[in-house]
């Protein structure tokens, strides 16, 4: 069930971009069941594509797994690429979405980017693949409107 990861239980170093980075699935053990899996990244960082500039995110990814769950190491590994990635906010959120939609093929995802504020202003970025799948809670995802995050 695990012998394809190549990541998971050994060294695997932070790949130098997110399109160098391996994302890994694995089979679903409960693929007859509909449930919400839920990732939190308080302290995601992107580099402005501008000026260089380290941004700071919480990123919160909620899906209804279809037959593949994505294996952590590979997601954790793969969202600490965007550190030396310059994009903006709107461009790295979606792309982590599009990303785990190709990979897992999920039944439902959604992706809520918080963004720390520069120049002033936050900018947060939600997507979802649909509406949510009959029978599942979705819970809040936690995280407060700016109002000095923390």
């Amino acid at each position: 069930m695990t012998d394809h990861l190549t990541q998971l239980g050994s060294h695997a170093g932070l790949p130098a971009s997110p399109e160098e980075a391996v994302l890994e699935r694995i089979n679903n053990p409960h693929p007859d069941m509909r449930y919400v899996a839920r990732f939190t990244a308080p302290e995601f960082t992107s580099l402005c594509p501008v000026t260089g500039q380290p941004d700071f995110a919480h990123i919160v990814i909620d899906y209804v797994p279809g037959p593949f769950l994505v294996e952590s190491k590979s997601l954790k590994l793969y969202l600490g690429a965007f550190r030396n990635h310059g994009a903006f906010h709107e461009a790295c959120t979606l792309d982590i979405a599009r990303r785990l939609v190709d990979t897992l093929a999920p039944q439902w995802l959604r992706i809520a980017g918080y963004w720390y504020p520069r120049g002033g202003i936050p900018i947060d970025v939600f997507w979802q693949t649909g509406a949510v799948p009959g029978g599942v809670w979705v819970p809040d995802t936690g995280v407060a409107p700016y109002r000095g995050r923390g």
